[in-house]
């Protein structure tokens, strides 16, 4: 090959590059896409790093007894907020596990126990039952009030609702507790 002809392929391939080079910085100036602070999707249950700090700080904050507010409690209302829940857990009589235990009898049940379901050693180890007060506390912030929980769920902040949901819960059973 002669130097003439290298001459013409090299400079028609500093030509192509540059012409690429140029549409790409004529493009960028024209089609300027400012870049979002967060890029994230804002999932439901799914907290930020500065969501799980500022729900820390509140869950050391001690909760209201739940007991007192059970008695104006709704099932209903807590079947609906149960919704949230459902994705995870069953809540039929002799349902099925999911993510989640199923929470049939839950009330009064010991923590960590439901049978075919492997929980994480914090719930196994933790040696108490789901009375009403453990389900407050465990439902406002999971992985807050249980550490090492596997339960990614950011929890229900209004007392309000916290209790209509144990209402609910207390009633997916043969024999309910009576809401003292």
């Amino acid at each position: 090959m002669d130097s003439f002809e290298f001459n013409k392929i090299a400079a028609a391939v500093l030509v192509t590059i540059l012409v690429i080079i140029g549409v790409k910085e004529v493009a960028n100036e024209i089609f300027h896409v400012k870049k979002p602070k967060q890029s994230a999707y804002k999932i439901e249950g799914v907290e930020t790093k500065e969501e799980a700090k500022a729900e820390t700080a509140k869950a050391e904050e001690k909760l209201a007894p739940i007991t007192p507010m059970l008695a104006s409690a709704s099932i209903d209302a807590g079947k609906d907020a149960f919704k949230k829940c459902a994705a995870c857990h069953s809540a039929d009589k002799g349902g099925a596990n999911k993510i989640g235990p199923a929470l049939w009898g839950v009330v009064n049940k010991k923590v960590g126990s439901h049978e075919g379901f492997k929980y994480s050693s914090a719930l196994q180890g933790y040696g108490k039952n789901w009375t009403f007060e453990e389900l407050n506390g465990f439902l406002n912030a999971p992985t807050n009030y249980i550490k090492g929980t596997k339960m990614a769920f950011a929890g229900l902040r209004k007392d309000s609702e916290r209790a209509n949901v144990i209402a609910y819960l207390n009633s997916l059973s043969d024999s309910p507790a009576p809401l003292k």
